[in-house]
């Protein structure tokens, strides 16, 4: 009997022995699994910066002008832990409109084209990576990263009030550390299906002499405020008056040379439309010596600049002035419904109503 009671005692020390060896092994197994799935990647930033980023990336702040709209763009809005207070204000940011809950998410600073980033309060929000438009050189973004110790990524948008492939640049970028190259890839075929679209219908068209007033620049601008090589009028090979003058980018221009220029087609970007307005009220005769008020062809843009450039809405633009330019090449687009296209495709949602509420819509403008 005793010896039928000391074989049980020994069988399940026996069974305990190989379970407590099998957790431990199956635990080591477990954190050896997890060391070898903790994935890193190596990226160089638009600064030449090489930044290793360790994956998957969950947590993003995007600081600068239109970093948090290029994040927008790859369907990363869901990501972000923290906004600037810039990106809380009253605005025409089409992502803001698309995404509300960005702004009810913690101040991470300022914000502003000419401010500096907030390391403690970027801290406080815990980011995996930090995107920073024009706000650090290469110096600058290596001590931001040594002071909060996250990777910091320079992206670039380009020229102020353009877009180019650079911009498209820091989109790929921000695919590959969001794990969103294919939505990167999908926003690079439909830029270059927007343009070629629009090069076709326009073809060998001539254009009539087009001046684009209120051209907004770090904030709303008057009627004298234009842009050389306009990256709008570029795409439907508009006659930019403004192009005589050999400058690119913002401009302001005298009232005596728009008068000497006298422009067949007038557009005015609607960030500035109230101030053109109360301008009109004070200068009536200035704005009634020039033909494009005089023939009513005057009309409104959605805003263009707001914190760097409304890619999509340039886009939106672009097809608006092509139906006002060459309305038999365009008769087939309805600009309205072409809008919330090229919206829903970058920002998840047909916004034109909404802006069309804000700022007016496409159309002539009455000033009268």
């Amino acid at each position: 009997m005793q010896r039928v009671r000391n074989l049980g005692i020994f069988i399940l020390i026996l069974a305990l022995s190989i379970g407590l060896t099998y957790f431990g092994v199956g635990s080591k197994t477990q954190a050896a699994t997890k060391k070898v799935t903790t994935k890193t990647i190596v990226v160089t930033d638009l600064a030449g910066r090489k930044i290793t980023i360790k994956q998957p990336v969950k947590r993003v702040v995007a600081i600068g002008p239109g970093a948090l709209r290029l994040v927008s763009y790859v369907d990363g809005a869901a990501r972000i832990v923290g906004v600037e207070e810039i990106e809380k204000k009253p605005n025409a940011k089409p992502y803001i409109l698309a995404y509300p809950q960005l702004q009810k998410l913690p101040t991470i600073g300022q914000g502003g084209p000419d401010t500096q980033p907030d390391p403690e309060k970027i801290l406080a929000v815990k980011p995996d990576v930090i995107f920073v438009v024009q706000l650090l050189d290469k110096a600058g973004a290596d001590r931001l990263q040594q002071q909060v110790k996250i990777p910091v990524v320079v992206l670039d948008y380009g020229q102020a009030g353009f877009f180019d492939d650079t911009a498209l640049k820091s989109i790929n970028l921000i695919g590959k550390i969001l794990g969103k190259e294919k939505r990167a890839q999908e926003i690079q075929n439909y830029v270059q299906k927007i343009k070629s679209d629009l090069a076709k219908r326009i073809g060998n068209a001539k254009s009539p002499k087009v001046y684009v007033g209120a051209v907004s620049f770090k904030g709303a601008r008057g009627f004298e405020s234009t842009q050389g090589s306009h990256p709008i009028l570029k795409m439907v090979k508009a006659q930019n008056v403004a192009d005589g003058l050999g400058k690119q980018g913002a401009i302001t221009v005298d009232r005596e040379q728009i008068l000497l220029w006298d422009p067949e087609v007038i557009f005015i970007d609607a960030g500035g439309l109230s101030l053109v307005k109360d301008d009109y009220v004070k200068n009536k005769s200035f704005y009634q010596s020039l033909r494009a008020f005089k023939n009513n062809k005057v009309y409104g843009l959605l805003p263009y600049n707001f914190y760097n450039t409304n890619i999509e809405t340039a886009f939106a633009n672009a097809y608006y002035v092509g139906k006002v330019l060459y309305p038999a090449a365009f008769s087939a687009i309805d600009p309205a419904k072409k809008a919330d296209e090229i919206y829903k495709f970058f920002l998840g949602k047909p916004l034109y109503q909404e802006l069309k509420k804000k700022f007016g819509g496409f159309g002539p403008l009455n000033f009268d």
